[in-house]
């Protein structure tokens, strides 16, 4: 549940800030919105969306790491975590009942927030809302509660600390913010965890879980009015404490008292060397400098087209670079992350990365490149709004930072308004190296122990299941009556076939509710063709396919989608290589385009192609460092024989056996039109499409018979094995058990949605 960082909040205030495209698109995030405030301060946010008959929940409270102080770090993420674990009235695991009900409910904890989500049919709400109700007020926090937490807390802790990523950002936030809590970690401090007394952690619920600290948002297929009844019935006798919440002491930058001149190095095992960067100067989330500083960030990092991406990925100094803006509720900051390449020190890049801002400081920007950041920014607020969960996100997120639902419409006025000269400015002022705090990961030598055979009846420790579930014990803590309510009503929707001649198959389905159009697709290219002396060639395939065309650069394949905020990508799978896109329905002619260009026409240069080897020669390292990726791994080549598609994996030598010309061979053989299907839904006239359909795909021709592949029956094993890994400077272990499924095909398929099924 807890986000390292998580992305969530980077992810928030990316969706929340993005404006809309045009006039055309110029409906506000807060159409619909209607804001109650009960009596006793609980924030109630509601909007109708009859697009499905489903409602999502979402409780956020104002309360995070930011409110914590030294020897109860990380009480925030235990407290989320016992929320799950009954109430007074309920003493139930609450999971449990959420599953009863049907709904998918999880929660998270970060700097600023902890926030508590579910989705349910429409006929479910009030026993989602009668379920939150309960444990706002009446969690159980007890010794048993605390103590099984505790456990699975620690284990998350070790499992970060596997990570060289968390110590190394463990150690220079700290160096960044030594006097506030945006410098420890959202989990807590090891000793702080063990340490929690229940009188602490129920001293802490009981100061911030209150009504008056908290925002309930419902979006979805309900009556408004009727909602509010029930929810005043629910929360509504919640008394407000009398006590005032504590005061968070206001920060103020900077907080650095000297300037840190030499890196934080981090020297453990591991395998691939990366930066950390960290500028602690950004002003809280609401500064009218923050549309500016976002934008910045987009001409730094926002895609191929980048600055950063095309000064140093594209110029093979670097595999990976990029940066960030977080503002937070009191301040914020600007990180540059990135992994040098092959024989290049991590000195030299952050000696690249800072010329580079260097550069925009001096030169300024140009007003392409600002328009593009503009448009990305604006295209993206709508992409990340076409379901009712993103909705109440963002609204949830933007009432409980701001206090203003609505302040995301002042935003979007902003970044309209930006100028060139304002990223400048804020460049110049935010961005001083004199005032950040530099992390270098630099690896030693490791050597994995891997997939040794241990033999006998030897064990780390004795397996005891967990209680099965009690469906009359579940059933006697659900809110009344809810499991006799008749399911909502549902039209089934099917969408239109539409196979060319070629083979080619699409799936349209129309559905107005956004004005985008996306597409996934399936094209039968994935990684079980690999044979083992070549093992990642479907993968760098799929990977390389927009690197150039007979007609188009890498370069100018990127500016035409980056230009619109539009995306498309490939990726390969064991079974088929996934293809996804999405755009806006204006510009979903011209993403048609450039996958028809790059499904028909690509070339796979040769100094592309090296470089996005290089990269996954990268990543590979990082894979047999991650305990959980190294066991996978071993697990599924012991599952699955040798010459069974599944049993291969890429290698070192393997990958450097891969040359240009093999993709090419691999592309001819296996992208065909009668291999491929999509699904296109959105906002089209299926006609239209049908005709976009056939200009752009209708020359596409195979010739032959495709390649299919066979899949071996792998029979039930009939004995035990285990296998077993070391890794060196891993603080937790990871075990997977299990034994080969049944497959999609299976009519038990549906009863055991947990298997992971194979062709």
């Amino acid at each position: 549940m807890w986000l390292f960082f998580g992305r969530l909040v980077a992810v928030a205030l990316a969706v929340v800030m993005f404006g809309q495209l045009s006039t055309a698109h110029a409906a506000s995030l807060t159409d619909g919105v209607v804001q109650t405030v009960l009596d006793n301060g609980l924030t109630v946010l509601t909007k109708e969306v009859k697009t499905a008959p489903v409602v999502t929940v979402q409780v956020w409270y104002r309360v995070g790491s930011r409110n914590e102080r030294p020897g109860i770090t990380g009480i925030s993420h235990m407290v989320e975590h016992l929320m799950f674990k009954g109430t007074q009235t309920r003493p139930v695991q609450f999971g449990r009942l959420f599953s009863a009900l049907g709904s998918s409910s999880n929660a998270f904890t970060s700097y600023d927030m902890t926030a508590y989500y579910g989705t349910v049919g429409s006929n479910k709400l009030n026993g989602l809302l009668e379920l939150e109700a309960d444990r706002m007020a009446n969690a159980r926090v007890g010794a048993e509660e605390l103590g099984s937490e505790r456990s699975v807390v620690l284990s998350e802790l070790d499992g970060g600390n596997n990570n060289p990523g968390t110590r190394l950002y463990r150690q220079v936030m700290r160096a960044a913010f030594p006097q506030s809590s945006y410098g420890w970690m959202v989990i807590g401090d090891r000793r702080d965890v063990e340490n929690y007394t229940v009188a602490d952690v129920q001293s802490y619920y009981r100061t911030f879980y209150r009504p008056d600290n908290a925002t309930l948002v419902v979006v979805g297929d309900f009556e408004t009015q009727a909602l509010l009844r029930n929810v005043r019935r629910l929360f509504g006798g919640m008394t407000r404490p009398s006590t005032p919440l504590p005061a968070v002491e206001p920060l103020t930058t900077p907080l650095i008292a000297q300037p840190i001149t030499q890196p934080i190095t981090l020297r453990e095992p591991g395998s691939v060397p990366f930066l950390l960067a960290v500028y602690p100067t950004l002003p809280k989330v609401t500064d009218p400098n923050i549309p500016a500083l976002d934008l910045l960030e987009n001409i730094l990092s926002g895609g191929r087209s980048s600055r950063l991406y095309q000064a140093l990925v594209e110029k093979g100094l670097a595999t990976s670079v990029s940066a960030s803006a977080s503002g937070m509720m009191g301040l914020g900051w600007f990180s540059f992350n990135g992994t040098p390449s092959q024989g290049r020190s991590l000195e030299e890049l952050d000696r690249l990365i800072l010329a580079e801002v260097e550069r925009l400081k001096s030169g300024g920007v140009t007003a392409d490149e600002l328009a593009r950041a503009q448009r990305n920014v604006r295209t993206s607020f709508i992409m990340s709004n076409r379901d009712m969960v993103s909705q109440a996100n963002q609204i949830a997120y933007l009432q409980t930072v701001t206090g203003d639902y609505r302040f995301g419409d002042r935003y979007l006025a902003a970044i309209a308004k930006v100028t060139p000269a304002d990223i400048q400015r804020v460049a110049r002022q935010y961005l001083d190296p004199q005032r950040r705090v530099v992390g270098f990961f630099m690896p030693t030598v490791i050597t994995a122990q891997a997939g040794q055979n241990i033999t006998g009846d030897t064990r780390t420790s004795e397996v005891r299941p967990s209680e099965p579930v009690n469906p009359a014990e579940v059933a006697k803590y659900l809110p009344a009556n809810v499991l006799s309510l008749n399911p909502p009503t549902v039209q089934p929707v099917r969408p239109e076939r539409f196979v060319l001649p070629n083979g080619l198959t699409t799936l349209l389905l129309v559905d107005r509710s956004s004005p985008t159009v996306a597409i996934a697709g399936s094209i039968e290219a994935g990684s079980g063709f690999d044979t083992a002396e070549k093992a990642g060639l479907a993968a760098l395939t799929a990977q390389n396919l927009r690197n150039g065309t007979r007609r188009q650069t890498a370069l100018e394949l990127a500016k035409t989608l980056e230009d619109r905020g539009a995306s498309l990508g490939f990726g390969a799978g064991r079974e088929a290589v996934g293809v996804s896109a999405l755009a806006l329905k204006e510009d979903f002619p011209v993403v048609l385009n450039q996958l028809a260009e790059v499904l028909q026409t690509a070339t796979f240069p040769d100094a592309e192609f090296q470089r996005n080897r290089d990269r996954n020669l990268v990543s590979l390292k990082s894979e047999l460092d991650s305990p959980g990726s190294l066991a996978r791994r071993i697990f599924q080549q012991e599952l699955y024989p040798a010459g069974h598609p599944f049993h291969v994996m890429r290698t070192e030598a393997s990958l450097k056996a891969i040359q240009q010309a093999d993709l090419a061979t691999f592309y001819r053989q296996h992208y065909r039109p009668d291999t491929t299907t999509m699904v296109i839904m959105g906002d089209f006239d299926p006609n239209t499409m049908k005709t976009m359909l056939r200009r752009e795909f209708g020359p596409w021709q195979a010739q032959g018979m495709a390649p299919r592949l066979t899949y071996p029956e792998v029979p039930l094993p009939d004995r035990l094995t285990r296998k077993q890994a070391t890794l060196p400077g891993k603080t937790q272990a990871v075990t997977l058990m299990g034994h080969p499924s049944i497959t999609r095909r299976d009519p038990r398929y549906h009863a055991c949605p947990d298997s992971e099924p194979k062709s």
